[in-house]
């Protein structure tokens, strides 16, 4: 059992080391307003994550993989990146506080950025693959608790690489200027936008098969 949890927390932290949009969010947040701002972001990530694996628990896993709910998350997930991506560009001076500084942005707003931006069919497909095979025995009760103990697993690794990012990323704030930190949020909405353009050419992709 504990080798079946490590080995599945080494999963979780290689799943989020690629950079991705919630990776993105987080740093941005992380250098503007600090440590538990950034770190809010990874966990309105984890929400998604968890509110999918309970899903998949529940038996929902065909009615997740159906293509028109894969469409509609194509679409939605571009929407909320182009708006996050949009409002990082155009607010890309405010919010910014130094170490020590009152932070006058909310938990709440950097918690729902990070819901918005784990919002994609990329994370539904790769917890659809994860535990596919699993899946299969999960009615079983002598299997049910193996689901649960991987998935516990993956986000624990995900939780160990999300703090161990903000770690890193408040400790170099604290040698950034202002300037420089204006920059990077401009960077991070643009990369938001480019990958909201890619989840909507993806949604017009998907839509031919319906026409």
């Amino acid at each position: 059992m504990v080798t079946l949890f490590l080995t599945n927390v080494l999963l979780g932290l290689s799943i989020a080391l690629p950079v991705g949009t919630v990776t993105i969010e987080m740093t941005k947040q992380g250098l503007k307003n600090g440590f538990l701002h950034g770190w809010v972001v990874g966990l309105g990530g984890m929400t998604v994550d968890l509110l999918l694996i309970v899903l998949l628990y529940s038996g929902l896993a065909s009615f997740l993989s159906a293509p028109f709910i894969q469409l509609m998350m194509w679409l939605i997930g571009a929407l909320f990146l182009l708006y996050i991506g949009y409002d990082s560009i155009r607010h890309a001076d405010h919010d910014i506080t130094s170490p020590g500084e009152h932070v006058k942005k909310s938990f709440a707003s950097s918690y729902m950025n990070g819901i918005f931006v784990a919002i994609s069919p990329s994370n539904l497909i790769f917890w659809l693959s994860v535990f596919g095979t699993v899946l299969t025995n999960s009615l079983q009760s002598s299997h049910s608790f193996h689901f649960l103990l991987i998935a516990a697993g993956i986000l624990t690794g995900i939780l160990i690489h999300d703090l161990g990012l903000m770690t890193i990323v408040s400790g170099t704030r604290k040698v950034l200027n202002q300037l420089y930190i204006k920059w990077v949020s401009i960077a991070a909405g643009c990369v938001l936008i480019g990958f909201s353009c890619y989840f909507l050419y993806r949604f017009i992709g998907n839509l031919r098969i319906y026409f």
